[in-house]
């Protein structure tokens, strides 16, 4: 169920870096981009978009691509919904972690284990602008055209099981994240796209609630 979370939220390598990241370069001076950042994600109070997800599984050679509607509200409340081709519900409020899986409900204290404490951090650093912060990532950025490339490489051996890296892209426009990629040491990864994003609109605490 773990893995199922992870693939669900997370709903924000040297030089390389026209090798690994065509049209990205590395950012010599971060603080060109922590500065607007951290700025423009204190200013952020809620976010609303769609979001589509493409899941890369190495013995398939089709991707299995799912589509939804993704919300987040100060103080760290995070609800994403997959519409199709199934639906999924996962709430994150404060701490605790709600999933409805078709008619099967699950509710977890991200207080009582370790990872899932964790993963409750690594889903509110890529939206609320801490990505940065995080100590259980070392990480680099990357600058393009219209984004950065913001590159988290696990330190503890218990994400490193699950991820080699996680990328996330900040548009320029608005420095919210419109992509995240998760990759895995088996070569398998998930990217989540998000589009039509919407900006500090009136979302209400009960979207969050915890059934």
């Amino acid at each position: 169920m773990l893995r199922k979370i992870l693939i669900a939220i997370l709903l924000f390598t040297s030089t390389l870096s026209f090798a690994q990241y065509p049209g990205y370069a590395l950012l010599t001076d971060q603080a060109a981009f922590k500065d607007p950042f951290m700025t423009a994600s204190k200013k952020m109070v809620s976010l609303q978009s769609d979001f589509i997800q493409e899941k890369n599984l190495s013995m398939l050679s089709e991707k299995i691509v799912s589509k939804g509607k993704f919300w987040f509200k100060r103080d760290n409340m995070v609800r994403m919904e997959y519409e199709q081709p199934f639906q999924y519900i996962m709430v994150l409020n404060k701490g605790n972690i709600y999933i409805r899986d078709g008619q099967r409900e699950n509710k977890v204290s991200a207080k009582s284990n370790k990872l899932f404490q964790q993963i409750n951090q690594i889903m509110i650093d890529c939206t609320n602008g801490s990505a940065l912060d995080n100590p259980n990532f070392d990480s680099k950025i990357f600058e393009g055209k219209t984004g950065f490339l913001i590159e988290l490489t696990p330190r503890s051996k218990t994400l490193k099981d699950l991820f080699q890296h996680i990328n996330i892209v900040i548009d320029k426009k608005d420095y919210t994240a419109s992509e995240i990629n998760m990759n895995e040491p088996g070569g398998d990864n998930t990217i989540i796209h998000f589009t039509n994003k919407q900006l500090n609109t009136n979302l209400p605490d009960a979207l969050f609630a915890i059934h």
